[in-house]
């Protein structure tokens, strides 16, 4: 015999499974951007698809549609939430820092590199949003994503700049735009699948495709650093 609270309970169960409370929906979104977000992280952006993205939310891949338009939008979402936590890295290492000193430049190369070194989704991510996220959603999805990077980008250019006085405030969005885009690169370049990777380490005439991705990040943006004053 079903009692009056096991149908209760069942009932409360069943709407929290359709989501029709605005809490529940927001919930429910929350719960697929996990989703995404384990699945990228474990065999990165490419192998995440709808279907696994569903079954690890615990939901039908119909019903995930009805939060997120495509697959694309999903990863654009996380992307957007990417950009606040790396501005934030960049305040944590370079606040405080007294504007021109003794190598300041060097200072903001290894916190801008260490910056993305850390965050190996947001870097896999940054590959993937020109190339696809942003070409199978809509205008106003790549709208909102392309006003909360540009704020991002903006704030960390600010953050430069007031650390490396020397340089425009245009020197310093360039250096942010360009570093931020080969992240998502030499990325991808240092993170080969596993079959590639073996062979790359095995064969001393690949060693040159082996990169390590905060090193190389950070020469890089040494060079352009001290490239961007001579070349005006």
């Amino acid at each position: 015999m079903v009692t009056t609270s096991e149908t209760a309970a069942g009932e409360a169960i069943e709407s929290f499974l359709r989501a029709r409370r605005p809490e529940q929906k927001q919930q429910r979104r929350e719960d697929i951007l996990a989703a995404a977000s384990e699945l990228a992280r474990s065999g990165g952006v490419r192998a995440a698809s709808l279907a696994g993205i569903a079954a690890l939310a615990g939901i039908d891949k119909s019903a995930l549609l009805r939060y997120f338009e495509t697959r694309e939008q999903i990863f654009l979402e996380l992307t957007a939430r990417e950009w606040p936590p790396w501005v934030q890295a960049l305040h944590d290492g370079l606040d405080g820092t007294a504007p021109g000193s003794a190598g300041a430049a060097d200072l903001v190369a290894d916190v801008v590199a260490r910056s993305f070194g850390d965050r190996p989704l947001f870097c896999d991510l940054l590959a993937h949003t020109p190339l696809n996220l942003e070409r199978n959603v809509s205008p106003e999805a790549v709208r909102g994503y392309k006003l909360i990077s540009l704020e991002s980008v903006g704030e960390a250019a600010a953050v430069v700049h007031r650390v490396l006085p020397e340089l425009t405030d245009g020197e310093c969005l360039e250096f942010i735009s360009t570093v931020a885009s080969l992240a998502g690169s030499l990325w991808q370049i240092a993170n080969p699948v596993p079959a590639l990777a073996a062979m790359f380490a095995a064969d001393p005439a690949l060693a040159q495709a082996c990169v390590d991705l905060a090193p190389r990040l950070r020469r890089t943006a040494e060079i352009l650093l001290a490239g961007l004053i001579p070349s005006r």
